[in-house]
């Protein structure tokens, strides 16, 4: 983004290899405010942990812009921080990906859900999207258990799921990752064909799986424009202009993927 614009800015990109742990990201926020950054774009691991760190950096005159994983409002508003969330609706977005794989099952199915961090604003929405629906198609929900988003996680609780409900149709997972743990359980299990699969995100690992049936569906939230739609959204804030956000949110698309 910096490339392709006029905008005059210096950027600082860091990141952190543990994505359920937010003391990594606690402290990239307290190196940035030692370096008095004018302006942060987070994608917190947590949606409570950050919000006193940030509220420290907000009251050091730092303009703060979150993305991918919404901060918890009750605790922002507790201490009174208004701070703009730019991504999608993760709870539309996994409704759109369960109502088409409920359009590949029968009332009373079992079903099976795999989430993220349960801490996560993204996490809970997406697995109340999933069960928005899974009810309203009136399938049979017999577990939702978490798999930290991560691969070895989803395939170990898909596993589980697998051997305690044999007669499971289909596994939703918030993620892609955790749907490619889950695609290796049913591998393993000896229900290829037999057990669905779907995920969220879109990711590359994801899409031969698309291709070949392995996966049924996933989402595509634009997930590389995020942090563009963040830095151009506190380029604003920098520059003393207002943002276009309804009730602190300004909402970025969310598309359903299937096979092509």
């Amino acid at each position: 983004y910096k490339q392709d614009t006029d905008a005059d800015f210096d950027m600082h990109t860091t990141g952190t290899k543990t994505e359920p742990d937010p003391s990594p990201k606690i402290d990239i926020v307290t190196q940035m405010l030692r370096a008095k950054v004018t302006a942060m774009v987070i994608p917190p691991a947590d949606s409570k942990a950050l919000v006193t760190v940030l509220k420290k950096a907000s009251d050091a005159g730092i303009k703060v812009v979150n993305i991918d994983n919404r901060l918890d409002p009750d605790v922002l508003k507790s201490k009174n921080l208004n701070i703009p969330f730019v991504g999608p609706d993760n709870r539309k977005g996994a409704k759109l990906v369960g109502d088409y794989l409920a359009k590949q099952l029968a009332s009373g199915d079992k079903v099976g859900i795999i989430e993220g961090v349960p801490t996560t604003t993204n996490a809970q929405q997406r697995t109340a999207g999933f069960k928005d629906a899974m009810d309203a198609a009136g399938m049979k929900i017999v577990s939702t258990q978490s798999g930290n988003w991560e691969i070895d996680q989803g395939q170990k609780v898909a596993s589980a799921m697998l051997s305690e409900y044999p007669d499971l149709k289909a596994l939703l997972a918030g993620n892609d990752n955790m749907a490619l743990g889950a695609v290796s359980a049913v591998r393993a299990a000896g229900k290829a064909g037999k057990v669905l699969v779907v995920g969220y995100d879109n990711i590359e690992a994801i899409k031969p799986m698309l291709q070949d049936g392995r996966v049924l569906a996933t989402a595509d939230q634009a997930a590389a424009q995020q942090a563009v739609f963040g830095l151009q959204n506190a380029l604003k804030l920098v520059k003393g202009e207002t943002v276009d956000a309804k009730d602190g949110v300004i909402e970025t698309p969310v598309e359903l993927v299937l096979k092509k």
